[in-house]
């Protein structure tokens, strides 16, 4: 899939769109357990890219949701999958420091809460090459040669998410088809490589995503802290060839996140977000909630996905008792844009916005 750099920006996101099927340049960004087939099928009906953050979704599930997806719309979607790590080392006394930590913010926690463990990678990515969506996208790492193989025989486009320019670099010469250049901004996990240097290679977008464009030959797509045309038109220009939106698209009915995370977003500012391994383990970015702040002076967080497990309960309490300041709320920090209206009429009115922002700077 060429770049074409000597397109405009508005011909290159078009030609781009055009293979992929779409009417528009906007793709979902694939969140895992905030992906509803509803959501995506609104997106993909507006013209865009529907997304499934399938990373705890067994096998079957993947299935079924692909199947309703396709019972809704005649769009086009990604599945995403994080790479996995090595398996985590075990700290009985840190586990211990954790769950009395979390006792303050929910029920007790079991020790055997810390045995949380993952679907089957293989698994997984057998039941993505069955439902052939249009893209498998990967974060965190890269496909094994096999697997990318498997999908290039089936026609499947891979995108591979990268934090920095050597990331993009590895991606394109492992085979990727486009590079999503995710900045520091955007909400939810960080799609670093290597979890350690996770909060050390912070690249905000706009250093980011010119930078990849520059360095590999294959499409860019552009995240992290896109939630209006204004930044539409800004990631095209610097080097995109799509946007990807996750926060943005939240608060829209669809989304179907809890009422009080709707509530939080629509008046969360820049610096009331912050990356912490607080609820699982890897560095994500969230709102900074009483809980998350209280961690920062608590005990250092299990490795992932232990912290995920001994978390279950005081997330799980917290959205029983709508407890926003418990409660997992990944954001980005233009959360503040996030609407709540359809997540089509959102789709359809930001790209008009944006061809009108472009219209217009033509004309004057």
């Amino acid at each position: 899939m060429p770049n074409e750099n000597n397109l405009s920006p508005r011909a290159r996101a078009q030609a781009f769109a055009g293979r992929l099927g779409i009417r528009v340049p906007i793709l979902l960004a694939p969140m895992a357990g905030s992906c509803p087939p509803s959501l995506s099928i609104a997106v993909a009906n507006a013209g865009g890219l529907g997304a499934c953050g399938a990373l705890l979704m067994k096998p079957d599930e993947i299935t079924a949701w692909s199947t309703e997806f396709r019972t809704g719309s005649h769009g086009e979607f990604q599945i995403n999958l994080w790479i996995p790590g090595p398996p985590p080392n075990r700290d009985s006394e840190m586990e211990k420091r954790q769950r009395d930590f979390l006792a303050n913010w929910g029920p007790p926690v079991p020790a055997q809460a810390a045995d949380f463990t993952l679907p089957d990678f293989a698994a997984q990515c057998q039941a993505l090459l069955d439902v052939r969506p249009k893209v498998i996208s990967s974060i965190m790492g890269l496909y094994r040669p096999e697997f990318v193989s498997e999908m290039k025989s089936r026609g499947i486009l891979w995108f591979a998410t990268a934090t920095t320019v050597a990331e993009a670099k590895a991606a394109e010469q492992a085979g990727a088809d486009a590079i999503v250049a995710q900045g520091m901004e955007a909400g939810g996990h960080r799609g670093t490589f290597d979890a350690a240097q996770a909060e050390h290679r912070q690249v905000g977008l706009i250093s980011l995503l010119p930078q990849i464009a520059d360095a590999v030959s294959v499409p860019v797509i552009a995240t992290g802290g896109i939630a209006d045309a204004r930044a539409i038109a800004a990631a095209l220009i610097l080097g995109a060839s799509a946007v990807q939106i996750g926060t943005g698209l939240l608060r829209t009915p669809e989304a179907n996140i809890h009422p009080a995370w709707v509530e939080r977003l629509a008046r969360t500012e820049a610096d009331e977000t912050i990356v912490t391994r607080a609820f699982t383990g890897r560095p994500g970015r969230g709102v900074a909630t009483a809980y998350v702040r209280a961690a920062l002076e608590g005990p250092p967080a299990a490795p992932y996905p232990i912290q995920r497990g001994l978390t279950a309960a005081m997330r799980e309490s917290a959205r029983k008792t709508g407890d926003a300041e418990r409660m997992q709320m990944w954001a980005g920090q233009s959360a503040r844009f996030a609407r709540a209206e359809p997540a089509g009429t959102i789709v359809r009115q930001l790209w008009d916005d944006t061809l009108a922002l472009w219209d217009r700077g033509a004309a004057s």
